[in-house]
C-alpha cells in the first residue's frame, strides 16, 4: 500500500532533523529552552505526535540559551544529540553534546559538554558523517571572532563526544547564490551541513545565503576520493541542488531519511508564503535520489 503524506508535514518548525531507527521516525527539535523528540510511524503522523522534552537547559551557564538545530544520532550503541547553545549572547554560540540515558530517545538526555576543535571559535549546526567506519564532525563556524562569514569545517572524531586534531576548512561562500539576503553583503553564509553517503556518492549538502530570505537554498560539496580531510578532494557544485519554488520559499537546513523500502527522502524547512522569513518556516519532505553524482529532488 502506498503511504501518503501532505506538505508541510509540520506546520511550524525549522532546521528539521528526522532519523529512522527500528521502523520508527524520530523528529528532534528545539522546545522552549531545550530539546524535544517526537516519535511516529510515518510522515503523516508527525504533526500530531507528542513532543517529549528530553533536555531542559539549566540557568546561569554558557549553554543556558538560544538552542539551535539539534540533531539526534545513534553512535556506538548510544543516542546523542548535537546542539548549538550559548549564554544569551550569540557571540558565545558553541556546539554541545547530550547523551541519552537509555536506549529510548524519548527518555531524558544528560549534558556531556562542549564539543570543539582547539580554536574554540563560534560554532553551530554540528553533524556527524560516518565514512569507511570512521566518524567525522562537520559544522558551520567563523574563522576568527567576527561575524563576516560562516564556513563549513570538518574534524576527526576521537569519540562521539570529543574531536581530535585541527579543523579543516571545506567551504566558504564563494558563489553569488551563496551570498544573498545579507545587508551590506555580510555575513556570507554556509551552514546546516549534513552528510549524504548514497549510491556511490559521498557528499555534504549544506545551506547557503540568509536563512531569513526566500533565496536560502541547498548546495552540494562532493568528495572525489583520497584523504577526506584534504580540502582539495572536495568540489563545490556550481549551482544549488534545491532552491525556491511556489509554496516552498527559502528551502534549507535539511536531513535525510529512508522508508522501509529503502527510498531516500529529503527533509527540509521552507516557507509556504513568500517573504515570511523565520516566522513562516514549516517542515517539508520530498523523495529524492542520486543521479550522476548529484542530489536530485523528485
Amino acid at each position: 500500500m502506498k503511504k501518503e503524506f501532505t506538505n508541510p508535514i509540520i506546520s511550524f518548525g525549522a532546521d528539521p532533523w528526522i532519523i529512522e531507527k527500528d521502523g520508527f521516525y524520530y523528529y528532534c527539535h528545539t522546545k522552549d529552552n531545550g530539546v524535544a523528540v517526537r516519535k511516529f510511524g510515518w510522515f503523516s503522523e508527525a504533526e500530531t505526535a507528542e513532543s517529549v522534552t528530553v533536555y531542559t537547559a539549566p540557568e546561569g551557564t554558557m549553554y543556558s540559551a538560544e538552542y539551535w538545530a539539534p540533531e539526534l544520532h545513534y553512535l556506538d550503541g548510544n543516542w546523542y544529540i548535537y546542539v548549538a547553545a550559548d549564554d544569551g549572547d550569540n557571540f558565545n554560540h558553541r556546539m554541545y553534546v547530550l547523551k541519552g540515558t537509555t536506549q529510548n530517545p524519548l527518555d531524558p538526555f544528560e549534558m556531556i559538554g562542549k564539543i570543539t576543535d582547539p580554536t574554540d571559535k563560534w560554532a553551530i549546526d554540528g553533524t556527524v558523517m560516518t565514512y569507511e567506519g570512521k566518524n567525522y564532525y562537520i559544522w558551520s563556524g567563523w574563522e576568527g571572532d567576527e561575524n563576516v562569514s560562516q564556513n563549513i569545517y570538518i574534524a576527526k572524531m576521537k569519540t562521539p563526544c570529543e574531536l581530535e586534531g585541527e579543523r579543516v576548512l571545506l567551504s566558504s561562500p564563494t558563489e553569488e547564490w551563496e551570498k544573498r539576503g545579507c545587508t551590506g553583503g555580510l555575513p556570507t553564509i554556509n551552514e546546516g551541513p549534513v552528510a549524504l553517503v548514497e549510491s556511490g556518492l559521498v557528499a555534504i549538502i549544506y545551506s547557503a545565503s540568509g536563512s531569513w530570505c526566500d533565496d536560502y537554498c541547498l548546495g552540494q560539496l562532493t568528495f572525489k576520493g583520497g584523504d577526506i580531510m584534504d580540502k582539495n578532494n572536495w568540489v563545490k557544485e556550481s549551482s544549488p541542488v534545491l532552491s525556491k519554488k511556489e509554496k516552498a520559499y527559502g528551502p534549507g537546513h535539511c536531513s535525510f531519511t529512508k522508508d522501509s523500502e529503502g527510498n531516500l527522502y529529503l527533509v527540509y524547512h521552507a516557507n509556504v508564503v513568500s517573504g515570511t522569513s523565520w516566522d513562516g518556516r514549516s517542515v517539508h519532505v520530498t523523495k529524492c535520489h542520486v543521479e550522476n553524482g548529484l542530489l536530485v529532488v523528485d
